[in-house]
């Protein structure tokens, strides 16, 4: 699983109205909420400010137990008054049993629940992929690859206008279509300890790519919290983070 995904949103309030609206048709409740930040275990939202702008243009998927789950989680969206973006359904492009249903947050970025035959150990109202356009998916594909080793990724799709980087129970795909491209995006990779985090940073700058902080513990987090960030070629923040409980 991906240790945690941010994003940042314009009215904290009505993204946690949403959030909270769909999440708990998957039986998922804030795991954290404070006043600037919210968690539903991994995925967490936060206020925009200068130094972290407005996430746009993102899509994720959670998922759910059920293809019942999937319809509840859109008709409480479509009841509370959000914006579909997509009626619950198999959806066989993506696998033979694949059933979503599809909601616009109230930035825009689209939220999905899914619901497949996999019998992976993964807890309902997890983020299950995310789809990230980006400018150049060759270019991010190299970024990717180079910290793989440290966050357990690998390729699962490579073609030339979409890469799948896959991991234990999680995907997330680098997309470029006609759409916009997807801004501000915090992704973050569990460690199982603190040298692994620092060969993830160290790699990460031998190959030219921005430091955005190094490596280090975040007490702020919580006591052992130790992480480094740097920055992708989209300018998205990535992290591997090691927990040290």
């Amino acid at each position: 699983m991906f240790d945690h995904v941010g994003i940042h949103v314009a009215d904290l309030a009505a993204s946690v109205r949403f959030y909270r609206t769909v999440l708990s048709a998957l039986g998922v409740e804030p795991s954290h909420a404070g006043a600037e930040l919210v968690e539903w275990e991994d995925w967490a939202i936060g206020p925009t400010d200068r130094e972290h702008p407005v996430t746009r243009g993102l899509h994720v998927g959670f998922r759910a137990p059920s293809r019942e789950a999937v319809d509840t989680f859109w008709q409480a969206g479509i009841d509370a008054g959000y914006r579909d973006d997509g009626a619950p359904g198999p959806r066989t492009i993506y696998g033979p049993d694949y059933y979503g249903g599809f909601l616009l947050d109230p930035d825009g970025n689209s939220a999905e629940a899914v619901h497949t035959n996999r019998a992976e150990p993964v807890p309902d109202g997890r983020v299950d992929h995310l789809w990230i356009r980006v400018r150049d998916p060759a270019a991010s594909k190299r970024f990717y690859m180079t910290i793989a080793p440290h966050a357990r990724l690998r390729i699962g799709v490579d073609e030339p206008d979409h890469v799948q980087m896959v991991s234990e129970n999680f995907s997330f795909s680098l997309i470029d279509d006609e759409r916009p491209l997807t801004e501000h995006v915090h992704l973050a990779f569990p460690a199982q300890d603190d040298a692994i985090v620092r060969a993830f940073h160290a790699a990460a700058l031998a190959a030219g790519y921005e430091d955005h902080g190094g490596p280090g513990e975040r007490a702020v987090y919580h006591p052992g919290y130790y992480g480094a960030f740097v920055l992708d070629p989209d300018g998205h923040n990535v992290e591997v983070v090691n927990h040290n409980r």
